[in-house]
């Protein structure tokens, strides 16, 4: 049975190693020059794409047509594209990649009609869950880690997971996949630290876990290349939302969530959770810290900016007494 699949996320290498797995499970043991037609790059017209899907294979049972890039089509010249979802060929597996911009509303609805398989490439946000994506991406490679390693290797990439295939594939070289690895085997291969989610940072100044916050700070502004006027807009986006707080009242997650004005859910109760710790005073004095660094940033006094984002994190994280 022909399918049609939808790959969307934004890291490349991840995006490319996604297109690489669906191809080599469609063309299985078929010859690729016959049966692959890729369409990429910025020349190409997505009608020209659809006449290949629409053309029967030659000397294989099916095709494989790749169409890279869908953003980058408007309404009108996705056109073609959506009349083919809704009367595909039956020879014809199609491999769609996100990119280039917004996918058109119409070939959005196209491709929700057409009930296409989607593969998102990005990790998932929550910790619970990004641990689960990188051992299962561990685990399919067919490497055998154990827990110390796979949390080593979350840990340290954050949010830099296009580099996970690339140490993946040089363990793989290196001790085959038949050994267990742990720690002192995969520590050599990682490199540099990665980037890591905004929310590793508040939630070390949350815990009152100054050492934690002040490296994953560091984190930020190195390895994910974020200026400190970025992480600024971070830390004043968290504590407006418990500022928000102060006065309302609000003592359930539907309450707090309409005084923050966010939808209900994990944020919100989280927030209130965090409110309630800290209190309106130390929430206000944390205000009044991030004012005065940013100030600081934008040239009030003659300091580092890194020494700015440093002492500001620390004091943050001291508002509060670490959790036991």
């Amino acid at each position: 049975m022909v399918s049609v699949s939808l790959i969307t996320g934004d890291d490349p290498s991840l995006v490319l190693a996604a297109v690489g797995d669906v191809v080599h499970r469609l063309v299985g043991e078929g010859d690729r020059t016959l049966m692959v037609d890729d369409f990429d790059g910025e020349e190409f017209e997505l009608g020209a794409a659809v006449d290949a899907a629409q053309t029967p294979p030659f000397l294989t049972e099916t095709r494989v047509v790749i169409i890279r890039g869908l953003g980058r089509f408007n309404a009108e010249q996705a056109s073609p594209l959506v009349a083919y979802l809704s009367n595909q060929m039956d020879t014809t597996d199609l491999v769609l990649v996100a990119g280039g911009g917004r996918i058109a509303k119409s070939l959005t609805d196209a491709l929700k009609a057409a009930k296409v398989t989607k593969i998102e490439t990005a990790p998932p946000t929550r910790a619970g869950d990004r641990r689960a994506w990188f051992s299962e991406h561990i685990e399919g490679a067919g490497l055998r880690l154990d827990g110390a390693a796979t949390a080593l290797i979350t840990s340290w990439l954050g949010e830099d997971a296009g580099r996970l295939q690339g140490i993946l594939d040089t363990l793989i070289a290196t001790y085959g996949t038949d050994k267990r690895l742990g720690v002192e085997h995969v520590e050599p291969f990682l490199g540099d630290a990665g980037g890591v989610p905004p929310w590793d940072l508040t939630d070390a100044i949350d815990q009152g876990q100054t050492t934690k916050a002040l490296g994953v700070l560091q984190r930020m502004l190195n390895a994910g290349d974020r200026h400190p006027l970025q992480v600024m807009t971070i830390l004043h986006q968290h504590f407006s939302r418990l500022l928000a707080l102060d006065g309302s009242g609000a003592r359930d997650e539907a309450a707090a969530a309409a005084a923050m004005g966010i939808k209900p859910g994990f944020p919100a109760r989280k927030a209130l959770e965090q409110y309630q710790r800290l209190g309106g005073t130390a929430t206000a004095r944390a205000i009044g810290m991030l004012a005065t660094a940013d100030q600081d940033l934008r040239g009030a006094r003659e300091l580092p900016e890194e020494l700015v984002m440093e002492v500001l994190v620390a004091r943050l994280s001291r508002l509060v007494p670490a959790r036991r």
